[in-house]
């Protein structure tokens, strides 16, 4: 037996946005984290930046494969397809930011490097992530109606 269901446009609307929301939140976490590590850190703790920083990005990295999971399937293509670029930005930046992180790290000689991949990344997610959730919002959405199969 077939039932019909409702997406509202207000669902599929936050659906494709929620991915760049967590995302900037992740990373602006990340570098906020970062830079109050570098002022408070002195000389005998110089690893603190790096252990206040990392924290926010792995807890949403670890959760973002749930989240893409869970929307990658939307039966609206036009959620998919916000939420597929915002999975692009964000996995790139993050597996580009352990690729060049070492090396970085060490031409620049220390912490210039990590501040430097760190702001590459955030300049990748956070404003093409805050333009696509604004322009979701902007975008013209309608409710769907689907036929979900449910046992008897």
């Amino acid at each position: 037996m077939k039932v019909k269901r409702v997406i509202s446009a207000k669902s599929s609307r936050f659906s494709a946005q929620i991915f760049n929301i967590a995302s900037v939140a992740a990373i602006s976490a990340g570098v906020s984290a970062l830079v109050l590590g570098k002022l408070l850190a002195g000389q005998k703790i110089g690893f603190l930046p790096l252990v206040l920083s990392f924290p926010p990005l792995m807890i949403w990295l670890g959760a973002s494969i749930f989240v893409y999971a869970s929307i990658a399937h939307h039966p609206n293509p036009h959620t998919r397809q916000y939420h597929r670029w915002a999975g692009y930005r964000f996995y790139a930046a993050t597996g580009a930011m352990m690729v060049f992180g070492q090396p970085l790290y060490e031409l620049l000689k220390g912490w210039n490097g990590i501040m430097v991949v760190w702001a590459v990344v955030f300049l990748i997610v956070v404003p093409w992530g805050l333009y696509a959730i604004w322009k979701a919002a902007r975008d013209d959405w309608q409710d769907m109606t689907i036929e979900v199969a449910v046992n008897e």
